[in-house]
This record gives C-alpha cells, sequence and structure tokens, in this order.
C-alpha cells in the first residue's frame, strides 16, 4: 500500500507500484520524532535512496513525496551540518477556509505553523517564511509564548501560540 499522496518534490506525479516503510522499532517508536533518530532515519532513507529503478521517496509525516536525488541532496547537506530540509521532511497543505499549515513539523516540535487566509501574502513567500521558522524551531524547540522572528527578506513576524498550543500563528508585523 502506497502512502497518500501530498506534496511532490522534482516529481510530476506520485508514482504507482510497490512501497517500502521505514520506521523506528517498537522499543524507539515513541521517539520517533526525537532528531537523533529522524536523523538516523533520514541517513538510512538516502541510502535507500540510491536503489536502481527507485521512482521517489515518501516523508510520511509531511506527506512529502521527493524525487530520490533531490531526497539525498537535501538529507545530506542537513547531515553534513547545514539547515534542517524543510522542503522534504515538512510541507503546507492550504485548509478549506484558505489557511496554510504546515505538515510534519508537530512531529518533530509538537507544533504546526499556521498562515491564515487574511494575510494577503502569495504561496512562495509563505514557503520562504516556513522555511526559515522550520529552520529555528527545529534549532530551538516548542514555543511556549509569543516570539518576533525575522524572516528571509528581513521581515518582522510574530509568532503565536494557538490551539492549545499545538499550532503557532505566523504573521508578519507592519
Amino acid at each position: 500500500m502506497l502512502p497518500p499522496r501530498g506534496a511532490l518534490l522534482g516529481l510530476d506525479a506520485a508514482p504507482m507500484g510497490e512501497a517500502i516503510w521505514l520506521a523506528p522499532g517498537p522499543h524507539i517508536a515513541a521517539g520517533r520524532g526525537l532528531l537523533p533518530i529522524v536523523r538516523v532515519l533520514a541517513a538510512i532513507g538516502s541510502r535507500l535512496a540510491t536503489l536502481p529503478e527507485l521512482k521517489a521517496v515518501c516523508w510520511q509525516p509531511a506527506g512529502s513525496w521527493m524525487e530520490p536525488g533531490y531526497f539525498r541532496r537535501v538529507v545530506q547537506d542537513w547531515l553534513d551540518g547545514g539547515a534542517f530540509p524543510a522542503l522534504g521532511l515538512t510541507s503546507l497543505r492550504r485548509e478549506s477556509n484558505g489557511a496554510m499549515v504546515s505538515l510534519g513539523l508537530g512531529l518533530l516540535i509538537g507544533q504546526e505553523l499556521r498562515f491564515e487566509p487574511e494575510r494577503a501574502l502569495p504561496a512562495a513567500a509563505i514557503a520562504r517564511i516556513s522555511v526559515r521558522l522550520i529552520h529555528e524551531l527545529i534549532e530551538s524547540g516548542p514555543l511556549l509564548d509569543t516570539r518576533e522572528f525575522e524572516g528571509p527578506n528581513g521581515e518582522a513576524l510574530l509568532a503565536v501560540p494557538v490551539r492549545d498550543g499545538q499550532q503557532l500563528r505566523v504573521m508578519v508585523r507592519k
């Protein structure tokens, strides 16, 4: 059974066929969102992504389907000390009310990003801001209180915990 189709990175469509599922064993399953475990799973996935005829890598917590070379590059960059591969190990989805919400960050820090529809930010700007914030949040952990951030283009951002702390509402301050 294939995982659900979600964000496509370097692919025109999610491939059909068989899938291999990689997950932590029962003895460490409760810690599957801890960075050391995520790093090991990503590293193993990166090695498996070299298999001949492999069509895609799916990172199930984010619903991301990635071209194998893309997955290997972003994971290896991260393992070598670079930025967390937010475009792949997390994704963005649009809710029915127009809000943009991250997917996959909750596994790592217990919170997802939320951009309300009243913000007139284009999707590309939301993606850039999300990548920046996700990297910072992976380093610092979940937010318990309101916090200011600087966006990738110098924007003043405000992140406010909402929905019992399970989401961070992100706003551009004027």
